[in-house]
């Protein structure tokens, strides 16, 4: 992917390059009047001079006539390279580079000018008699502006991608889960003020987000006291209520104890990016007692050990159970085992399990497969099966086992990978 910056440094070349074609081009096309002003010097001083098959005398008094009023030492050669005639101090005749019949070059310090007849004789002179302003030195001087131009706009332009490139880490951070993150607001222009909206925008959705979780924590604690009450009530009824009355009500306080336990940890897993403690687990023996807390369970597997919070893969794997108790058919199947650096725990029962069409869908919060026995349930405890995983560096997914029945699969990074950063989960 070509970077931002790149792609205006580019553009802006392009431009420039495209500027010094169009000028060379214009150049070609009505010709150049400076080299044109050294070729006609050339002529009218070919025209003034006798043919140089003139006497050296009369070569030197039309020499004498062009110098006039220059005050400058002036020599005329031969086509071999002898001297024909001089007015002051003879100069030597210098190979400077021709450009057409004019040249300019330099000699004991001073500026020279060569003028190359058609006859092969050679004029120098220690006076600028055309310009030297030529073709070849109007193409340089045109590469060396577009080059200034390219340097010079570096800076600017790299500048101005460096804040967006900042505005973007801003918003990918946001989007990670930091909800307190800021970008600088840095100079007046457009992208200053998309800064400040951003920033804006942040500070609305923290407050939103915290007051979102500040209200759950708070509803949920709340909903232990009339728990509690009914719990008491339960047991002064225990005398005069029938069996089956009071195991109803004692079924709906575990699932409003369950919920409240639920919505708290949910709350407290988007409060948090990162793991509060990590720590040397075997997943094996963890699953192993949970496992026992259940009737018809059957463990396989071997040994694999994770770094990560004890606390939350209990509550991983106790909501895997508690999701086939509930909704599957006895006996539940779970398998513990490891494989291109992760562990994998596997969880299916005899039941049809969810649909394909259902496979991403019972992860969301409150949402209940169609394929429930029962109806129970508060529909959060597989979103949390994929939050704890994703906060170990992993994943939980719905995927068909080789038997056509629906399973669910979770992977975690094994103690051997090197500690992966919790990100926000999907769910």
């Amino acid at each position: 992917m070509l970077r931002l910056y790149l792609r205006f440094y580019l553009a802006l070349l392009a431009s420039l390059v495209l500027f010094g074609l169009a000028t060379a081009l214009m150049w070609r096309l009505t010709g150049s009047s400076m080299e044109q002003a050294g070729v006609t010097v050339g002529r009218l001083v070919q025209n003034v001079l006798p043919s140089a098959q003139s006497p050296p005398a009369v070569q030197q008094e039309a020499l004498r006539r062009i110098a006039a009023g220059l005050e400058s030492d002036v020599t005329l050669f031969a086509a071999d390279g002898s001297v024909i005639a001089a007015i002051g101090h003879p100069l030597p005749r210098l190979g400077a580079k021709r450009f057409g019949a004019f040249a300019r070059a330099h000699w004991d310090g001073s500026a020279v000018s060569v003028i190359h007849l058609q006859d092969g004789r050679v004029l120098v002179a220690r006076v600028p008699l055309g310009t030297g302003s030529t073709r070849l030195f109007f193409h340089l001087m045109l590469v060396l502006l577009v080059a200034a131009i390219g340097v010079a706009a570096y800076p600017i332009v790299r500048q101005l991608t460096r804040r967006l490139e900042r505005l973007q880490r801003g918003v990918e951070s946001l989007g990670a889960g930091d909800l307190s993150a800021r970008v600088a607001v840095e100079g007046r222009d457009e992208v200053a003020r998309l800064a400040e909206s951003f920033n804006r925008a942040a500070s609305q959705i923290e407050q939103l987000v915290r007051a979102h979780q500040t209200l759950l924590a708070n509803a949920s604690h709340e909903l232990r006291t009339p728990l509690a009450r009914i719990r008491l009530a339960v047991e002064l009824l225990k005398a005069s209520a029938d069996a089956k009355s009071k195991a109803g009500l004692e079924q709906d306080i575990a699932e409003l104890d369950w919920l409240v336990d639920e919505i708290l940890l949910a709350s407290r897993l988007d409060a948090v990016n990162e793991i509060e403690s990590r720590e040397e687990i075997d997943l094996l023996a963890l699953a192993a007692e949970e496992c026992s807390r259940y009737d018809d369970v059957h463990l396989e597997g071997s040994p694999v050990g994770v770094h990560g919070d004890a606390r939350l893969l209990r509550r991983l794997l106790r909501n895997l159970l508690e999701n086939a108790r509930r909704h599957g058919i006895p006996p539940t199947q779970v398998r513990v085992t490891s494989a291109d650096g992760t562990a994998v725990v596997t969880v299916w029962d005899n039941g049809p399990g969810p649909l394909q069409s259902e496979f991403e869908k019972v992860f969301k919060p409150f949402y209940r497969s169609s394929a429930s026995r029962t109806g129970v349930g508060t529909g959060l405890g597989l979103a949390l099966v994929r939050q704890i995983a994703q906060r170990h560096g992993g994943d939980a997914r719905c995927t068909v086992g080789d038997d056509g029945r629906s399973r669910f699969t979770v992977t975690l990074a094994d103690k051997s990978a090197p500690p992966h950063p919790a990100g926000r989960p999907s769910s």
